[in-house]
Order: C-alpha cells, then sequence, then structure tokens
C-alpha cells in the first residue's frame, strides 16, 4: 500500500471529510456528541489551515479517498488581558479505521507542528480524560501534559467529562524552555473550537 500524502484541505474535500468522521464516530465516539451539522462543525471556527490525509490508491475524486484531518485555530488573547504569546489550538484530528497503524496520526500532528514552527505559534490541544491512545500518541511526540479540566460540554447521557490538556512550546534556537506555570495558563484558556460537544481529537 502507497502511504497516505497529506495535503491542504479543500472545499470539495468536506464530504469526504465527514464520511471518514463517521467511521471513526462508529468505531471510537469521537466526537463524543455527533454534530447536528457535521460539514459545519469541520469548518468553524474558521480555521489558521487544515490537512487532510489522502489514500493514493484510492480515486483522488472519491469521497474514499480522504483518511485523515487536522485542522489548527488560532487563539486570541484574553481581553484585557497582557499580551501573550501567538497560540494555536490543534482540532479536528482523527483518522479513518481502515488506514491505522500507518503513523498517520503522527504526520498529521507533525504537519500542524511544521505550520506552527514556521510561525513562531506555540500548539495546545485537549483530548478527553479516556483517550488513552491519543495521550499516549501526544507524550510520544514531545507534547507535555499540564493538568485537566471538565468541559464546558457535556457527554450524550449529559454526565461531565475530563479533558487533559497539552501544549508544544515553539522554541527559536538558544530560546530557554518556558516555565510550567506559563504553559498552564494558556492551556486554560477558552479554547477555539471547545463548544463542540467533542475533545478535539480521535485515537490514531
Amino acid at each position: 500500500m502507497i502511504p497516505p500524502r497529506i495535503r491542504r484541505r479543500r472545499a470539495t474535500d468536506l464530504d469526504g471529510c465527514v464520511a471518514a468522521l463517521a467511521e471513526v464516530h462508529r468505531v471510537d465516539r469521537y466526537p463524543l456528541n455527533w454534530p447536528a451539522d457535521p460539514h459545519r462543525w469541520l469548518r468553524e471556527p474558521h480555521p489558521a489551515r487544515a490537512w487532510v490525509a489522502v489514500d493514493a490508491d484510492a480515486d483522488a475524486d472519491a469521497d474514499a479517498a480522504i483518511v485523515g484531518h487536522v485542522a489548527v485555530h488560532r487563539i486570541p488573547d484574553q481581553v484585557g488581558g497582557p499580551p501573550g504569546r501567538p497560540t494555536a489550538e490543534v482540532a479536528r484530528l482523527f483518522v479513518a479505521p481502515r488506514a491505522r497503524g500507518l503513523a498517520l496520526g503522527g504526520a498529521l500532528l507533525a504537519r500542524a507542528r511544521q505550520w506552527a514552527n514556521e510561525r513562531g505559534v506555540d500548539l495546545v490541544l485537549e483530548v478527553a480524560a479516556g483517550g488513552v491512545a491519543a495521550a499516549a500518541l501526544y507524550e510520544r511526540t514531545g507534547w507535555r501534559y499540564v493538568g485537566t479540566s471538565i468541559a464546558p460540554w457535556v457527554a450524550p447521557d449529559g454526565s461531565p467529562v475530563s479533558v487533559r490538556h497539552y501544549t508544544l512550546r515553539h522554541r527559536a534556537p538558544g530560546s530557554d524552555v518556558a516555565p510550567a506555570s506559563t504553559a498552564r495558563r494558556r492551556a486554560s484558556r477558552p479554547a477555539a473550537s471547545r463548544s463542540s460537544g467533542g475533545s478535539n481529537t480521535s485515537n490514531s
């Protein structure tokens, strides 16, 4: 099998993205709450950048060609607060079950990290506390766990959901490591997609 290739998401990719997301939801229950309009869920909030993984063995025009997705959303500084470091949230990360085992989740994260490094942007993300495989992926690829909180949305049965917060700080050559307190403050800010009714990542 030829490994999937990763490219910028196009408007015409959305049907394929939703089809792949439906597979992920069936297997992993991600997103925890299926959105009323999944096309809109993928488009909003307007991402700074989004990428898809495309199955090189499939017809490029077929919806089934999309086997993975990730987006980054810029996080504005708090109104009235001190200026912060430029930060974006990794969101809507998922890999279709049929494309697992190809390290595709890590490749999608690497693409987001490349985008952030080129712009001097820190990254944050969150994942439901039960997402053990996803958390292991982040920690294996250099993300730093900075705390757990209760999500502002609830599970389908109305119960509260705990989410784990991770950060990945851009470091210019020769720069110092950020204090843990700075990372925790950034991770605790309202994120661009926390009203989505599901944590931002699936097991991949």
